[in-house]
């Protein structure tokens, strides 16, 4: 899986790529996705037992389900496959990428069900990247509107809902918290270190046989940031070095 241009089984498996947009999208809805924290207080307890790299890996994993829904639709998906290659990269070492701006004066409404939708999702994205830039320890909750609009667009949801909880219950064993959010002050002005973190890799969320190891996850992420067109990218500055 060293690209972006083939398409994960469990996705296909969902009926994502060029299924009818049929989902819900009301102002109910809308109001929902971008006010996420209400009502969601189980995804919030589990996104809070995963540490910051897995939640980038997270992160990247719930916009390609968004990608390859919208791909055909949009002609955002371009934009949104270099955001994917961004986040990987990230992981690896985030001084090599820029900020993921999106929308930066909130121009643009969360109206239609394809651009509205693919709005909210860059937009939380973006909140996300914020975050992990700038190290901060309420990172996790941040995922929880991404989650539940990959969720909601996805035709076959049982089948998300399996590959969601079997991946959130193996992020937890193998890339658990390192804080207590007992301990967090609410200021958000703490700043935390995740570069000694264990890297992650996108055949951990996708690749059914791939087997686990940290070396394994390493050897994989740097096969896929290998593979990338680094000038395509307008995301990626592989010119400056690790600070």
């Amino acid at each position: 899986m060293r690209n972006l241009n083939n398409v994960p089984k469990v996705i296909m498996d969902s009926k994502s790529i060029g299924h009818v947009i049929d989902f819900k999208w009301t102002k109910k809805k809308i109001d929902e996705l971008l006010d996420p924290l209400e009502g969601n207080d189980v995804i919030e307890s589990l996104l809070m037992q995963i540490n910051h790299k897995a939640s980038m890996g997270l992160t990247a994993a719930l916009l390609e389900w968004i990608y390859w829904r919208f791909t055909g639709y949009t002609q955002f998906t371009t934009d949104t496959q270099k955001r994917i290659e961004a986040i990987w990269c990230s992981i690896n070492n985030r001084e090599q990428t820029n900020p993921l701006l999106f929308d930066c004066d909130f121009d643009v409404p969360a109206n239609g069900s394809v651009n509205g939708a693919l709005w909210i999702a860059l937009m939380d994205v973006r909140m996300i990247d914020v975050r992990y830039r700038k190290g901060s320890y309420l990172l996790q909750s941040e995922i929880i509107g991404l989650a539940v609009l990959a969720r909601h667009i996805t035709p076959k949801k049982k089948t998300f809902d399996k590959w969601f909880d079997s991946i959130i219950a193996d992020l937890i064993r193998l890339y658990p918290c390192q804080y207590n959010y007992d301990d967090i002050d609410e200021d958000d002005e703490a700043v935390y270190d995740s570069s000694n973190e264990s890297m992650i890799c996108r055949e951990f969320f996708f690749d059914a046989e791939f087997k686990y190891s940290k070396e394994a996850c390493e050897t994989a992420l740097h096969n896929f940031i290998d593979n990338l067109d680094v000038k395509a990218n307008p995301f990626l500055d592989f010119s400056r070095k690790a600070s």
